[in-house]
């Protein structure tokens, strides 16, 4: 019976989609444990948009979002490397790399991650900016997907390295199995209607929540 109420006090189920607009997962601490798991039942991937809102001051690599599958355990990542400044998106665990972006700690950042199996060709938009196209990987991203928000997955579904913990506030995170079109990540950046994600929408997301992860008002800055 203890160990019953141990689970149900670690994690924190949605029993049905949630309406989380106007909210933020806030991670607040660094570990191994503290993440929030986004269900979806689609899977085998050959186009994938990704956006999402971040805020951190974290002084060394994290990621920001893990999709593993079980044949790649960096199906589909955005991670940050301090170290060498880059953004680095995987597809397939096939890694690519943006520098030279402007990541300042204490501010809020969106980020828009675009990929097409047919062409093998990534694109990051940063705070409104579109990036180079690069060549990542071709080929669709199969089996069953597990993603994780606040932790970057080794396998799929766990092997969770505190040193790459995200601590920070997270939201507005979407997700399409297709091209967002330039205008609509334009739209999303600047938090104007734009076409919400069909395989994860923040507005009506399916979501549990694993030890010390808490969800709040969206901080907004105030103007005089």
């Amino acid at each position: 019976m203890k160990f019953l109420v141990l689970l149900l006090m670690l994690t924190t189920c949605a029993a049905d989609p949630q309406d989380l607009t106007g909210k933020m997962f806030t991670f607040p601490q660094e570990g191994n444990k503290a993440h929030v798991r986004l269900n979806t039942p689609k899977q085998n991937f050959k186009v994938v948009t990704v956006c999402h809102r971040s805020f951190t001051d974290l002084k060394r690599n994290h990621g920001l979002f893990s999709l593993a599958t079980p044949n790649y355990f960096n199906g589909f990542l955005i991670y940050y490397n301090y170290s060498s400044r880059e953004m680095e998106p995987y597809v397939r665990d096939s890694r690519s790399k943006y520098g030279g972006l402007d990541y300042k700690p204490n501010v809020w950042h969106s980020i828009c991650t675009t990929w097409d199996s047919g062409s093998g060709l990534m694109q990051l938009w940063f705070n409104g900016q579109p990036l180079t196209k690069k060549y990542v990987s071709s080929g669709e991203i199969s089996g069953r997907p597990i993603i994780i928000l606040g932790q970057e997955q080794d396998s799929h579904g766990g092997k969770f390295d505190p040193t790459q913990s995200f601590v920070g506030m997270m939201t507005d995170v979407h997700m399409w199995d297709y091209a967002l079109s330039a205008c609509e990540i334009q739209k999303y950046m600047d938090e104007q209607n734009f076409t919400p994600g069909n395989v994860l929408n923040w507005a009506a997301l399916d979501f549990q929540i694993t030890d010390r992860v808490l969800i709040e008002s969206k901080q907004m800055t105030c103007v005089n």
